[in-house]
């Protein structure tokens, strides 16, 4: 390493401590990761900006050899101090930023894709607005030196974003580098700055405003988003890389509602303050946007995409894993609680010579008079031998679960689209697992259209990679599965349950298989075989067994047949959405 080099890297080293205590002397973050070329930089996954956060391991990364290029190698304790701010401030956690995401596309309907950039520069308002005024950091300074480096030919998005800084830090119009624009822009410069005030304390609640106020420029610069100034400043476009996603999934009501123009926003207009209109005041306007959520959860599409924008890269498979585990926490059975042996109760066992030396109190002197009139201590003596007889605790066995879910053209896709038998079977087969059980999983469509787990396993990430995938072929259940499973050279060491979730498909069960053995044959057998009953969930009309002539006279036979004959218990959910009902019941009556 040079001696210039050097020298840089222990002052950036030595101005950590005071960035830190910028924030509070209480902070504390691991110190920053240092790079001392683009190499080493890369090495870390910092390519493009000259700093960047990581929430998965709490790192600041900057590239010391970028901040040479650029000129600011004077301002260590400002650009460490924003990056930590996004650690403690903005977005502070990764579920914070998947909150963060979301808001912002919902304020960019057709130019979601920029989403993870107009994130990026509303978190460093909030940050770099706190610095400059409650920290006296020269940040002000740095934006003269980016825009010097980025020249005259950014787009209209950097020059309203150099505005809004302008207004907050009360600079003349060109003070930063930006050029005065018309009255539209003057304005909406304005509306960002006292956004930036208004929401500074309930940052999130303000983001879906920004995305609107930053929408009519998006468009207007659609061809210029290679922008290298905003380029460089994006340091949190990749924060979640690597993070478990968790905490994205619901829709929340101020999500929906805060995605206006700023213009539209009473507090920010001032019209909430007028005297006699509703929502007189900041909090009450708050208190109404920050209503908890309605109940709604987003599509697995879109939870994807908010994923990706927060730099997580999973397969939309590994996104529907995630999805639907997420989905079907709030549905699971309580953990088992252990069951504690009785206390041990002492049992007499005999009696045995009490010696000169032992405790007095355990001489038992009727036994020792009974033995002999003379009481000669260590001779005569006696004292009673106790022993504990063990407590009992009720063993209990738990049923494991052979599960069997449609994935015929009938059924949704559950990667796009919420699939409740997806999520049914993903809710019953962890509950399963909680209470020790192991589980089997086969997803079935059309002929030779079929996977499984490799038998009855108790990997949750396994099981739920089966449950979300899809076919979407013809229908025809795997009839060779159940043989295989509960075959004659099959020993199984407990009892299983079988459940079927599908639609009137399920019929198809009872046809031939391969091998020309009958449906009806292999279902009692299997039955018979895993000892714990089975159960079918069919999204079939509610009055199937009253033989509806609307929906088939062949079908209602078959499963009352199967009803009657082999003790099938037939569960008719007669929407799909009723299946999280059946299966929260279902896990609390045979794993809670």
């Amino acid at each position: 390493m040079k001696p210039e080099q050097n020298a840089l890297l222990e002052r950036w080293q030595a101005a950590w401590l005071p960035a830190l205590e910028t924030w509070s002397k209480y902070t504390r973050l691991h110190d920053a990761r240092l790079c001392t070329s683009h190499l080493e930089a890369a090495k870390e996954g910092l390519n493009g900006s000259f700093a960047m956060i990581r929430l998965n391991d709490q790192s600041v990364i900057i590239n010391l050899k970028s901040v040479l290029e650029l000129g600011l190698e004077d301002y260590a304790v400002e650009i460490l101090a924003h990056e930590i701010g996004h650690h403690v401030l903005a977005p502070g956690s990764v579920t914070e930023q998947f909150r963060l995401l979301a808001r912002i596309r919902r304020g960019l309907p057709t130019l979601e894709a920029h989403a993870p950039m107009v994130a990026n520069l509303y978190s460093d308002l909030i940050i770099n607005d706190r610095l400059q005024r409650q920290s006296g950091l020269r940040l002000a300074d740095i934006y003269r030196r980016l825009t010097k480096a980025g020249g005259t030919a950014e787009g209209q998005v950097w020059n309203l974003y150099l505005r809004i800084y302008e207004n907050l830090w009360k600079l003349e119009p060109g003070n930063l580098g930006a050029r005065k624009g018309d009255d539209r822009s003057e304005a909406d410069a304005w509306l960002g700055a006292r956004l930036i005030r208004v929401y500074a304390n309930d940052w999130l609640a303000g983001a879906g405003r920004f995305a609107a106020l930053l929408l009519h420029y998006l468009v207007e610069d659609a061809k210029q988003q290679g922008d290298s100034v905003i380029r460089r400043l994006l340091d949190m476009t990749d924060a979640a890389s690597g993070c478990e996603p968790y905490g994205g999934l619901d829709i929340e009501a101020d999500e929906i509602d805060g995605a206006i123009h700023p213009a539209e926003d009473r507090v920010l207009s001032g019209l909430a303050d007028l005297p006699g209109e509703e929502g007189d005041s900041l909090s009450a306007a708050r208190a109404n946007e920050a209503q908890p959520s309605r109940g709604q959860a987003r599509e697995p599409f879109e939870y994807g995409e908010i994923l990706r924008a927060a730099g997580i890269r999973l397969s939309d498979h590994e996104i529907a894993v995630r999805y639907y585990r997420e989905r079907a926490l709030p549905y699971l059975v309580p953990f088992p609680t252990r069951h504690v042996p009785d206390s041990p109760e002492p049992q007499l066992e005999g009696l045995e010579p009490w010696e000169t030396g032992d405790p007095l109190d355990e001489v038992d002197w009727l036994q020792s008079v009974m033995q002999s009139p003379q009481i000669i201590p260590g001779l005569t003596t006696v004292r009673r031998q106790y022993g504990q007889e063990a407590g009992r605790t009720i063993a209990r066995q738990p049923v494991d679960l052979d599960l069997y879910v449609d994935s015929s053209g009938s059924m949704p896709n559950p990667q796009q689209q919420i699939s409740y038998l997806s999520l049914a079977g993903a809710i019953i087969a962890l509950s399963a697992l909680r209470a020790g059980s192991s589980v089997q999983v086969t997803l079935w469509s059309g002929k030779n259209e079929f996977m499984h787990t490799a038998g009855f396993i108790r990997n949750d990430h396994e099981i739920l990679h089966v449950l979300t995938g899809f076919y979407g072929g013809a229908t025809c259940f795997p009839i060779h599965r159940l043989r295989e499973t509960f075959g004659d050279k099959t020993k199984r060491k407990r009892p299983a349950h079988i459940l079927m979730i599908s639609d009137d498909g399920i019929t198809t069960m009872f046809d031939h298989d391969e091998q020309g053995n009958s449906g009806w044959d292999v279902a009692a057998r299997s039955l018979a075989a895993a000892g714990a009953g089975g159960s079918m969930a069919l999204n079939i009309p509610t009055d199937w067994d009253t033989g509806n002539e609307r929906w088939g006279q062949e079908i209602w036979k078959q499963l009352k047949r199967a009803r009657q004959e082999q003790g099938w218990e037939i569960f008719a959910i007669s929407r799909l959405e009723d299946l999280l009902d059946f299966a929260r019941a279902f896990s609390r009556r045979h794993y809670a």
